[in-house]
């Protein structure tokens, strides 16, 4: 039994006239007929008792019914599955970020895709830095994330979400927390609590470079693993730091930002990053989405930020 037999016989067995039956299966009287027979001859079964004024269904074909409409349906949910998958409407986009540069654009992101395209499964993968995410994208791991920019790679296209302001933290009780701005240069003889130095952190390597500018090697006294850590121990009154503004609400209790007067960089760029050549309709699902929940900010004001120049876009 071929699969247009049992569209043949549904139809019929539907309809209960040839006629009808072959206009709905466009095809002429005769064929079906011929097709009908040829089934009924192969399940050695009569299917259909027929006369010059009606058609109806044996006692077999009642019974069979049944299971050949199954058949059909689910080769229906099947070709809609294929057809989604296509349209990009289905899938799996493996998607990476850092939990507290990400805790407004993640969840608008995330809420979108679930909201406007259930098909498409979003899994989340937490990454500490920036290089670990690019290196994953790059060989697969991978599909979509988040990052910051320097990270230029010619297989990868990037795009803008967000402007981070790179400002300073300190513990609520220290002398400059008074100030409404303060000078990179005025932190020289502080103690800093950073992000480990050999992890690829782009924030880290601009702290660094943004104090030697200053005029000094910033006095390391304690690493953490991840900002929300580092900002808890600034809090703790173990050290000041350099920050971003969008880690800024992760911790309140016991630290004060303040801007940072004269620097070069002053902002950072937060972008979503996926590989080029990714042929995922799912991917490009996702991308529009982000599209339309976290634009891309005018980036005009930004033209000759170093991290801005040269960005590949896609």
């Amino acid at each position: 039994m071929e699969l247009r037999d049992i569209e043949a016989f549904v139809a019929v067995a539907e309809e209960l006239h040839f006629g009808r039956a072959a206009a709905r299966l466009h095809i002429s009287q005769p064929p079906l007929s011929n097709r009908i027979r040829q089934l009924e001859a192969d399940l050695k079964v009569q299917l259909f008792t027929r006369s010059t004024r009606n058609v109806a269904l044996t006692e077999a074909g009642q019974r069979l019914l049944a299971p050949a409409q199954q058949v059909l349906t689910q080769l229906s949910i099947a070709r809609a599955v294929a057809d989604s998958i296509v349209t990009g409407e289905q899938g799996r986009v493996r998607l990476g970020f850092a939990g507290a540069s990400t805790q407004r654009s993640l969840p608008l992101l995330s809420h979108a895709v679930r909201t406007q395209h259930p098909g498409v499964e979003l899994e989340l993968q937490s990454q500490a830095y920036v290089f670990t995410a690019m290196e994953m994208l790059r060989n697969g791991s991978l599909d979509l994330a988040f990052a910051r920019l320097p990270s230029s790679h010619p297989d990868l296209a990037f795009r803008v979400v967000e402007v981070e302001e790179i400002i300073c933290a300190l513990p609520a009780h220290h002398p400059l927390a008074n100030e409404d701005a303060v000078r990179l240069s005025d932190l020289r003889d502080e103690d800093f609590v950073s992000l480990p130095a050999d992890q690829g952190s782009i924030l880290q390597a601009t702290m660094f470079a943004l104090c030697v500018t200053a005029g000094f090697n910033p006095r390391v006294t304690q690493f953490a693993p991840d900002s929300a850590t580092v900002l808890a121990l600034v809090a703790a009154g173990v050290g000041v730091t350099i920050t971003l503004s969008s880690v800024q609400p992760v911790q309140t209790m016991g630290i004060a930002y303040r801007p940072l007067l004269d620097i070069h960089p002053s902002h950072m760029f937060a972008t979503l990053a996926w590989r080029r050549d990714d042929p995922s309709p799912a991917l490009r699902t996702v991308l529009a989405a982000s599209e339309a929940t976290l634009p891309t900010p005018d980036l005009f004001a930004f033209a000759n930020n170093p991290f801005i120049v040269g960005i590949g876009q896609e």
